[in-house]
């Protein structure tokens, strides 16, 4: 790790002191705002997306039905102009009219009801099926009118309505299909797509007949072009010489050193990404065995100095997480929930009382922030437990993980950016292919908390789940994630804790 970071510094020296005085930027002068990541989404369809990468782009090519202003809290009205409650499991919702697709087809209810009984329709295959699991069906109840049945109370409807529910256009996508959608994605947002190049990004441009009055405003910038690039110099250096605008996920020392670059600005930000280490605590997988005991599980918590890492590798403002959750999220708490600080002496006893004296081998799997997994391979190295580092592309990972083969999963979950635990802590503990612990009585106070209307109620049920899953050590939280970004002066851009740049309402100074 402390080589790669040495590299990476003075590779960075070099282009600073070489091409700072020169770099010039072309993308104010094209009006063409082009960022950078290293991840590429596997979908362009946000419904077989879960990658940060394609939530960014869905919040720019899709609308939602409802609007949540961060600034105020409020849920204000987009896609749909009001809602009731008609009951706990009955959502009537009033869709906007005057609003059309990018291919200029109008949008109406008849889409809203297509796209969330599609998403919900096992044929689908949709991934992110935590995001719409709480509904049952949609139906159209009058002309501008959708009703949604709920399989059973859920509090949390209007955060998911505002985020990762999107609305497709039926006719075009029954039309095409889902291959022809992910190569020409349509949607009403403020940007639409122009080109999907897969291994080398998305292009977009502003769409001009946007409608009046959204929450989301008018897009400022012309085109946005995403592009992939997974080495992280290379994202650097294009930066630097004008080749990409922005790009984020700068590593702190870095970002450091960025600062010194004429005509860049660095930003640091808290996020609502959290990293943390997922257990087969079944021992499913292969060589997985000392996982099925606890004291095995608590070891690796307590082998891991994560102040350490917070403070030398993640830095920015982020914190130490001690629960299964986002701890700004409602339902997420961290009171009466064991801690596991930084003890080896204790790890390495807990390993010799469960019969692991001498330690044991093991596969530790990762797809992003190499230099976080490879921290956790040496803390988990100096206890006596040997841990190989397999570092992969996330979908591999994933399907990986739910074909039983994955025992120890080095994890970020940044929920969607939705605000409510229900998007982090029942996405891993619910019983589906993403839970690695499968505990019955976990399950059922997940989906008591996540169903159950009266607050306080909620809030404990959570809290009752939150310190079994830290007492019994199926996830291993270590911190939430703090981003760097890095982007030209001629850009104005804010970031946001939910981890959604959004540029649309970016503007070039």
């Amino acid at each position: 790790m402390a080589h790669l970071q040495s590299r990476l510094s003075r590779a960075l020296t070099a282009a600073v002191l070489a091409l700072a005085p020169a770099t010039a930027f072309a993308g104010k002068a094209t009006d063409t705002l082009t960022y950078a990541s290293d991840t590429e989404p596997e979908n362009v369809s946000p419904y077989h997306n879960n990658v940060r990468e394609g939530v960014i782009i869905a919040r720019h090519v899709f609308d939602n039905l409802i609007y949540h202003d961060l600034a105020t809290g409020k849920y204000e009205p987009q896609l749909a102009t009001d809602w009731t409650w008609v009951d706990p499991q009955t959502l009537d919702l009033t869709i906007r009219k005057g609003v059309t697709f990018h291919n200029g087809d109008p949008l109406t209810a008849d889409d809203v009801v297509f796209t969330l009984n599609y998403a919900v329709d096992p044929a689908s295959k949709v991934v992110t099926k935590q995001n719409v699991n709480w509904v049952k069906s949609a139906e159209k109840i009058g002309d501008d009118k959708v009703r949604i049945h709920l399989v059973g109370p859920f509090p949390a409807a209007i955060e998911y309505l505002s985020g990762p529910v999107v609305i497709y256009p039926k006719a075009y996508f029954q039309k095409v299909g889902l291959d022809g959608f992910a190569k020409a994605p349509i949607g009403s947002g403020p940007y639409k797509v122009t080109a999907v190049v897969p291994g080398k990004g998305v292009k977009m441009e502003k769409n001009t007949n946007y409608w009046k009055g959204s929450p989301l405003g008018t897009p400022s910038i012309g085109k946005l072009e995403f592009r992939v690039i997974p080495d992280q110099e290379t994202q650097l250096a294009e930066l630097m010489t004008g080749g990409v605008d922005w790009i984020w996920r700068v590593q702190a020392d870095q970002a450091k050193q960025l600062e010194a670059v004429p005509n860049l600005s660095v930003l640091a930000a808290e996020t609502m990404r959290v990293g943390f280490l997922q257990l087969d605590a079944r021992g499913q997988t292969p060589g997985a065995v000392p996982l099925k005991d606890v004291r095995v599980r608590q070891a690796i918590a307590y082998a891991i100095d994560r102040k350490a890492m917070l403070d030398n590798l993640v830095r920015g403002g982020a914190r130490i997480m001690n629960s299964a959750c986002f701890i700004d999220q409602f339902g997420c708490t961290d009171k009466g929930v064991p801690r596991y600080d930084y003890d080896p002496a204790k790890a390495k006893k807990l390993l010799a009382d469960a019969g692991y004296a001498d330690g044991f081998t093991i596969d530790l799997y990762a797809y992003r922030e190499r230099e976080y997994a490879e921290a956790v391979v040496g803390y988990l190295r100096a206890v006596g437990i040997k841990a190989n580092l397999n570092f992969m592309k996330y979908a591999a990972l994933r399907e990986l993980s739910r074909a039983g083969k994955v025992p120890i999963y080095y994890q970020t979950w940044g929920s969607f950016s939705v605000a409510d635990a229900s998007a982090f802590t029942g996405a891993w503990f619910k019983g589906d292919e993403d839970d690695l612990a499968r505990d019955d009585e976990v399950t059922k106070l997940l989906k008591t908390a996540d169903t159950t209307v009266e607050t306080e109620t909620r809030l404990k049920t959570y809290a009752e789940a939150l310190k079994l899953i830290a007492e019994r050590t199926y996830l291993v939280p270590l911190f939430s994630y703090s981003s760097n970004y890095a982007f030209t002066n001629d850009l104005s851009f804010t970031a946001q804790p939910d981890e959604l740049p959004r540029f649309f309402k970016a503007k070039w100074k």
